[in-house]
């Protein structure tokens, strides 16, 4: 039997993990999980875990926060030990995006022969101050099989020199909110969320070092949300709580603790618009026909710029209030597969490690 070693550690990993599990299940791939431990935080671990059903890990490494070097280093130690622990060798490394915790099992697997399965491959921001661009791109580079969400990442994939093993099956995040929704909905109350009892609300994630570790960012943001007709929910990472507390909070900023992935759903279903730095929430408000602000100066996801879906504006006051006074110019679209992404990426990797 083939046997798969999954490597996650954080929050949008989760989510991917729990479909593609699925899939690799039912393709009868054995897949044993190692838990990196990069967020630690219950609400942005372990209730993932508990409400998406994936299975349980082989072993949490407990990583939790660091600076960069300090936490992929001990990843990369940990997850050679325990490749060397196990009964048998795997046939792959599967990691997924472009966090620490991809970095340290791709570098990890390829230094070991081992042959690394990219999910979420050929993203590419340009900005190479971006922790996560750095991750992507070496990840890309030491990859056996390599999984795109759109065909713009075959070609920048191409531009770079890689063309064999790479495939468009669409977007494993899309298959889970395909998946996952309507379990959402009935399992969330969404008066259970709200701090507040206005119909319509902002829902906003601002978590990138970029934003939240500049004073003067963070200031830019919150005073654009103060412009705003309605409440703006936001459900702050635990790291950032201490960056807002020397600063004034708009009367409408309600924050709020993480929310789980189906509280999350149930959330962005509800809400009015989106503002966000996050790569993952851009494309879930776009297959929720919600228009998203960005706020940063590039996006990896650039179809869903199409028709102002979705606005780059970075933390500039003036420019996040123009972009969401602005409505969609074109008729929304699919974007980013079919929702059988996790099933064609099982198949695929069984066919290529038989």
């Amino acid at each position: 039997m083939i046997q798969i070693l999954t490597i996650i550690g954080a929050r949008p990993q989760f989510v991917k993990a729990a479909v593609v599990s699925k899939a690799l299940a039912e393709a009868e791939i054995r897949e044993t999980i190692i838990h990196t431990g990069q967020h630690y935080d219950h609400n942005m671990s372990t209730v993932f875990w508990e409400e998406l059903g994936i299975p349980a890990p082989h072993v949490n490494l407990e990583v939790g926060s660091g600076s960069h070097g300090e936490q992929t280093g001990e990843m990369l130690k940990q997850i050679e030990q325990h490749i060397f622990s196990l009964d048998q060798k795997p046939n792959g490394v599967l990691v997924y995006g472009d966090t620490n915790s991809t970095l340290a099992g791709a570098l990890t697997a390829s230094k070991l022969h081992i042959p690394v399965i990219h999910v979420e491959a050929g993203l590419r921001s340009f900005n190479r101050k971006m922790p996560e661009e750095i991750n992507r791109v070496l990840t890309d580079h030491v990859s056996s099989l390599l999984f795109c969400s759109s065909e713009i990442g075959l070609h920048q994939l191409a531009e770079e020199g890689i063309s064999e093993g790479v495939f468009d099956y669409g977007d494993v995040m899309y298959d889970a909110v395909q998946q996952f929704s309507e379990i959402a909905k009935s399992k969330i109350e969404l008066d259970k969320i709200l701090p507040f009892k206005d119909d319509k609300y902002y829902l906003a994630t601002i978590h990138r070092p970029s934003n939240t570790n500049s004073k003067e960012n963070l200031n830019s943001i919150l005073n654009s949300f103060s412009t705003l007709e309605y409440p703006v929910l936001w459900p702050v990472h635990p790291r950032n709580k201490k960056a807002l507390d020397s600063l004034e909070m708009p009367p409408n900023l309600f924050i709020a603790e993480p929310l789980s992935y189906f509280e999350m759903l149930v959330a962005l279903k509800h809400s009015f618009k989106v503002l966000t730095d996050s790569g993952g929430l851009q494309k879930e408000a776009y297959w929720m026909k919600k228009q998203c602000i960005t706020i940063r100066e590039e996006t990896e996801w650039v179809e869903t710029l199409e028709g102002n879906w979705n606005q780059l504006t970075g933390p500039d006051t003036k420019k996040i209030i123009e972009a969401c006074a602005i409505t969609p110019s074109t008729k929304w679209k699919p974007l980013y597969g079919d929702g059988n992404a996790s099933q064609k990426i099982a198949a695929e990797i069984g066919r290529y490690l038989s």
